[in-house]
């Protein structure tokens, strides 16, 4: 334990509860740092989640910054989620010592902008490759305005990602993401994702039901759960339950249309990680393969079997762990072979321990970003 490593941590928003991908990662990289004897200073920009004393117990400080919402900033040639997170508070107290940097996102790297900090030891955490994120999000997007913001967002963020040729290093989350940031900048570090899974956890209870959850609130996951409703459920005797915050009225219409499908508004991450737990199968297609998505961790970590498309697994190691199909039909077929078997076997459950308790270990990632600022 080494009580002088103390870090900065620069947070794009209050990261509790830990209940959506972004703060998940945020929240338990906080956590094993502190478990590692790091002191943390934790910045965090904040919209509609308040100060939160848990944060406390894991950091030496923590302080909130507003996070800009005016409609102005959307003129300017920076990207809005990075313009937005501007503090000159936040400037002075990290110039008051001289302690490395975690920035996490893009959106929490405006002062690698500035020669104050261009010799200060600054990582970035990239969440994933942003514009390919912003891009897909205005493919799924169905109002107007909304997709032309996120257009727009989209070539900003691609002009402006080269700033992160300035950090010392970029810890990126997965393969594919350290490939690309290595190909254009060659400063970066695979660091898996943080979560809440200490050990794999697998109950012999399952229920008859597919399991499907996520920010429905994101265009992406809406556009998933309504795949799953209108082209994979509609006509299987299954029961489908969908689990996530704000889901669109389109969602809910749809639902409500299947005697076979449930939406559950509002759940604790502890109800989630139940359901994942007890489902017979997590269901998990996604339409877009940026970072690495959480819940994909959760359902194996907690979960029996986890039927996916390519997309989710592409090259993050997991694959082999995921039954895969890629089409609808592909989907129903691999349901009804899920649905009549016995679960997964002890040896499966055992190849999954190992590569989930080795390379996506909480406290080997630690390890790893402590070498990278420290070492």
């Amino acid at each position: 334990m080494h009580s002088q490593h103390i870090l900065h941590i620069i947070s794009f928003d209050v990261p509790f509860p830990p209940d959506y991908g972004g703060v998940i990662d945020v929240f338990f990289k906080i956590k094993a740092l502190h478990a590692h004897g790091v002191r943390v200073h934790l910045h965090c920009f904040e919209y509609g989640r308040s100060p939160k004393k848990e944060l406390e117990a894991l950091c030496e400080s923590v302080h909130y910054y507003p996070r800009s919402t005016s409609k102005s900033l959307l003129f300017d040639d920076l990207p809005y989620i990075v313009l937005s997170r501007s503090s000159t508070e936040l400037r002075q107290r990290l110039l008051e010592d001289a302690h490395p940097i975690l920035m996490e996102g893009l959106h929490s790297t405006l002062l690698l902008n500035d020669p104050a900090f261009f010799s200060r030891k600054c990582i970035v955490r990239a969440h994933n490759v942003e514009h390919d994120y912003y891009e897909n999000l205005a493919k799924v997007e169905k109002r107007f305005f909304k997709r032309f913001y996120f257009k727009k967002e989209t070539n900003k963020l691609r002009n402006y990602e080269s700033v992160v040729k300035r950090a010392h290093a970029i810890a990126a989350i997965s393969p594919e993401d350290t490939a690309y940031f290595n190909s254009k900048y060659g400063n970066a570090t695979y660091i898996p994702a943080f979560h809440p899974f200490d050990a794999c956890q697998h109950t012999e209870e399952t229920q008859d039901f597919a399991f499907y959850h996520g920010n429905l609130a994101v265009g992406e996951n809406n556009e998933a759960a309504l795949f799953l409703i209108e082209k994979v459920f509609d006509n299987l005797p299954y029961r489908l339950v969908i689990a996530g915050s704000r889901p669109s009225e389109e969602l809910k219409k749809a639902a409500a249309k299947k005697d076979n499908v449930q939406i559950l508004d509002c759940l604790t991450p502890e109800e989630i990680h139940r359901h994942i737990a007890t489902a017979k199968v997590n269901v998990l297609p996604t339409f877009q393969s940026t970072g690495i998505k959480l819940k994909l961790l959760a359902a194996l970590f907690l979960g029996q079997q986890c039927l996916v498309n390519s997309p989710m697994v592409l090259n993050t190691g997991l694959e082999k762990l995921c039954t895969i199909a890629n089409d609808a039909n592909g989907f129903k077929q691999r349901l009804k072979e899920i649905f009549v078997s016995d679960g997964l076997k002890s040896e499966q459950l055992n190849a999954r321990k190992v590569i989930l308790e080795s390379g996506f270990s909480n406290t080997r990632n630690a390890q790893k970003l402590v070498e990278l600022f420290f070492g």
